[in-house]
């Protein structure tokens, strides 16, 4: 059995997805240079091959028409929006994720940038950098209340440490039962409702047709309100939220996820104030580094040997 990978991050922070990997009988084989690929490129790259693993890889119908062979597509990660799941299923081909194997890596990240932008904390370095010594205020996030749109694993991760920094936490998800939503001490409520509401929103959701956060709920928020994206760039206005930015109507917007990745160097948004940006990094952590790789291997050997994956996407 033969897996050949294409996302460079694969095992990058741990060897137990590779030494997995040998455990099974599974060899490896690397394609990891000019990621991600798509096209013409991508088909050679699979050329003859039965199972692929993908980072932000275009998988669309013509490169699954172009690849007969191919019988399981394992994506490193949770989202599969680069993947084209319809075609797949119609070319008999298998799509398999690593759902959860990133949940606290990007939940801790979301709370590390609400500390940040709720503290000045990038502010007062560069103050500190640039030979100044300034008093910069801040907001606590004690009492605050913290709009999670999107209550999935992640979602639900950051909900539990917003609860154990004293936030009220209030949800929208329209596929969980608010029955789910109280579980986890939060409030469910509807889009409009959370976003009008809250002093703090952070973004959890899969990337939709269009942005979910358009202009109309961006102007919305609450003077002085913090935003938090570390899903999918595509799901805020950007054109919107740099102006609410130059506008100084929201406080902060801290941003690990961009509609168009990487941004121009050129791009308002990047030149917006009160900026807090990095370079799509949630998933980077020694732990679901491990979980993803690992779980994707596992999960191509039993597609491979004829057995239902653990995680199917349908």
């Amino acid at each position: 059995m033969r897996l050949t990978v294409l996302t460079p991050s694969f095992s990058r922070l741990s060897a137990a997805p590779t030494e997995r990997a040998a455990e099974l009988g599974l060899e490896l084989e690397y394609h990891t240079d000019d990621h991600p690929k798509s096209g013409r490129a991508l088909v050679h790259a699979l050329a003859g091959v039965e199972a692929v693993l993908v980072g932000l890889d275009t998988i669309d119908a013509e490169v699954l028409a172009a690849c007969p062979n191919l019988k399981v597509v394992a994506k490193h990660g949770a989202g599969v929006d680069n993947i084209d799941v319809e075609a797949a299923a119609a070319a008999g081909v298998t799509v398999v994720n690593t759902p959860g194997a990133n949940a606290d890596a990007v939940a801790d990240l979301t709370m590390g940038l609400l500390i940040m932008g709720a503290r000045r904390i990038r502010e007062a370095e560069d103050s500190l950098r640039a030979g100044r010594w300034e008093v910069f205020f801040g907001t606590e996030l004690t009492g605050k209340q913290l709009g999670i749109l999107g209550f999935g694993r992640i979602g639900r991760a950051v909900a539990r440490r917003a609860v154990g920094f004293g936030m009220r936490v209030a949800a929208y998800d329209p596929f969980i039962p608010d029955d789910a939503v109280a579980e986890v001490g939060a409030a469910p409520m509807s889009l409009t409702e959370v976003v009008a509401g809250s002093d703090f929103l952070t973004l959890h959701l899969p990337a939709g047709d269009g942005p979910l956060l358009n202009r109309e709920l961006i102007e919305s928020m609450p003077t002085g309100a913090g935003l938090i994206n570390a899903a999918r760039g595509g799901l805020i206005d950007e054109v919107a939220l740099a102006s609410a930015l130059h506008e100084e109507r929201l406080a902060f917007a801290a941003l690990d996820a961009f509609a168009s990745e990487p941004p121009a160097a050129d791009d308002p948004l990047l030149h917006a104030p009160n900026l807090i940006a990095t370079p799509h990094i949630g998933a980077y952590s020694d732990t679901a580094n491990a979980n993803m790789g690992t779980w994707a291997v596992e999960d191509v050997v039993r597609v491979l040997q004829g057995e239902e994956p653990r995680f199917p996407v349908h």
